[in-house]
């Protein structure tokens, strides 16, 4: 798979940035040509792992984020979301329906709605070192009339 094109963002961990990142993702995915709901997933899916290091990585502080994006020849964006934070002691335990470590107002949800919204899910961790959330989706090829 060729790379067609990248971008790279690094904002702080605060909640007003959410917004920001799946705003520059889906402008950055709509090279692809994709559907309402396709852009709608990948705002979904970007909106979660910004949400998680907002809450979970950098409960008690203002942190760094990073968001990598990469577009490929295959109709294909890959998003990559990092955090020098807490990191996840045990991801199996965090990739369960319904656990959460940010108390009774979370849902427990996010790597649920991550997964459900992309064609690849990969989450790795340091407990102290921080997290990184790959996320790969496919955009769908439309024919195009008189071509």
């Amino acid at each position: 798979m060729k790379e067609s094109n990248i971008m790279k963002l690094e904002f702080p961990s605060k909640s007003c940035n959410e917004a920001f990142a799946r705003s520059a993702a889906a402008c950055f995915a709509s090279q692809l040509d994709p559907t309402l709901d396709e852009l709608g997933d990948i705002k979904t899916a970007v909106s979660e792992a910004v949400t998680n290091c907002i809450v979970h990585a950098y409960p008690d502080t203002i942190g760094k984020i990073s968001m990598k994006a990469r577009l490929f020849d295959d109709n294909s964006i890959e998003i990559k979301i990092k955090d020098w934070g807490r990191g996840i002691p045990n991801i199996e335990q965090a990739r369960q329906p319904m656990f959460t470590t940010g108390g009774d107002e979370r849902s427990g949800m996010g790597f649920t709605i991550m997964e459900s919204f992309t064609d690849v899910l990969r989450i790795s961790s340091k407990p102290g070192r921080g997290t990184t959330v790959t996320m790969k989706r496919r955009i769908s090829v439309k024919e195009q009339n008189g071509r």
